[in-house]
């Protein structure tokens, strides 16, 4: 799947707080965290901006569903299916 940002981008430090039980958990089972955090951020960030698409985007889709159940589809009178 393609990334939701530029991978290339520079890395930046940050701190975070975590839940030091967890934090160590993942260091005994030697978890790269940065590499986790920054996947799992992604997969965040995808899922808000698609679910931000669908709401700016939904009204035009639920209209479009219309008028293709009322009119059909251009092709409907020369598929052979």
């Amino acid at each position: 799947m393609k990334p939701c940002y530029d991978s290339s981008a520079q890395k930046k430090s940050t701190n975070v707080t975590i839940n030091s039980d967890l934090l160590r958990q993942a260091k005994e089972l030697g978890i790269n965290m940065s590499q986790t955090l920054e996947e799992r951020l992604a997969e965040v960030v995808r899922e808000k901006k698609r679910q931000k698409w669908l709401e700016e985007n939904g009204e035009a889709l639920d209209e479009y569903g219309r008028f293709l159940e009322e009119k059909g589809l251009f092709s409907d009178s020369v598929r052979r299916f």
